[in-house]
């Protein structure tokens, strides 16, 4: 079997090895980057800084396909002249037209992290843990004209643990992706597959997060809230929290949600502090305290504080409570 796989990061480089465990023939790797970063620079981010992806490409010495388009007549040439069986797809950005998807003789799959027709679009690994879902998924379903609806091919359902960021949860996911599309392929070659059309009326979707996401308030949001949100945002984006005209970074590894009694404390009050461990605790909507460790200082240099301000949380008007 004949396969061209599309993607970025991980995930790709997951289903690279997804398709050689199951003994495809992969006849061209079209990587995102490809699309919309410069060559040159480019050719020396692979050369002196290469990523896992990368490196599985050289190592078995896959060809690369370089166009700026899934959409270009010269994809659609290659698809067509090298007779492509598959076409694999795992974070691809740019939507795929008609005239593309339709050219692979068995169709065009994208692996799409999370139960379809559950969150949809660009975000699942972040909205999954936003929402407080016990569970995500990987799916393999069938391109069309749509983002994420296709009908389903295969599906595994993810325990996200209360510990988990979306960077545990991207690599579970992932690891997932290789092992679904192992399976898929030797099941083309063994027996029918039969698609299934996904329940419109199940599902859901979420476009790309727009920074509203990253304020923290402990006035309005619980302490399952707070630590869902910082959870969800890394390693995409960092949290950040404010006392004393300082910024700190928090760390998504040192949050701890205490069950200690917060007695009158209202919301938004600092009811301790720990130098040493460099921690803070404050209240929340709920009257738990959620503690903050191993908080890292930025210094409050103009560039390091108009890109907190303008592109991450800020923490105002908290209260000092004397212990």
């Amino acid at each position: 079997m004949k396969v061209v796989i599309l993607g970025k990061g991980l995930m790709l480089a997951n289903l690279i090895l997804g398709a050689i465990d199951a003994g495809a023939e992969i006849a061209g790797v079209f990587r995102y980057e490809s699309t919309c970063t410069n060559p040159i620079k480019l050719f020396f981010d692979d050369t002196f800084r290469p990523k896992p992806e990368v490196t599985i490409i050289k190592q078995f010495k896959l060809n690369q396909i370089r166009l700026k388009s899934a959409n270009s007549e010269a994809f659609r040439k290659i698809l067509i002249n090298q007779n492509i069986d598959l076409v694999l797809v795992g974070t691809w950005r740019e939507k795929l037209k008609k005239e593309t998807f339709d050219i692979p003789k068995i169709g065009t799959v994208n692996v799409h992290p999370s139960l379809l027709p559950k969150y949809r679009g660009p975000n699942p690994y972040i909205q999954t843990i936003l929402h407080g879902e016990e569970y995500s998924g990987v799916t393999l379903h069938l391109v069309d004209e749509r983002f994420d609806s296709g009908a389903i091919l295969s599906q595994k359902r993810i325990k996200i643990l209360e510990t988990d960021t979306s960077k545990e949860l991207r690599e579970k996911s992932a690891r997932i992706a290789r092992t679904l599309v192992c399976n898929f392929i030797n099941d083309l070659n063994e027996k029918i597959i039969t698609p299934i059309k996904q329940v419109e009326k199940n599902a859901s979707y979420y476009p790309n997060i727009t920074g509203e996401e990253m304020m923290l308030d402990f006035k309005f949001q619980t302490s399952d809230e707070i630590s869902r949100t910082v959870r969800a945002l890394h390693p995409f984006l960092p949290c950040y929290i404010t006392y004393e005209n300082r910024y700190f970074s928090v760390n998504p590894y040192a949050i701890e949600i205490l069950d200690s009694d917060t007695g009158t404390a209202n919301p938004n009050t600092i009811i301790g502090k720990d130098a040493q461990k460099r921690s803070i605790t404050i209240v929340c909507k709920d009257k738990k305290a959620i503690k903050f460790s191993d908080l890292k200082l930025y210094k409050a240099e103009s560039k390091t504080e108009n890109f907190i301000k303008n592109e991450v949380i800020q923490l105002k008007d908290i209260n000092v409570e004397v212990l």
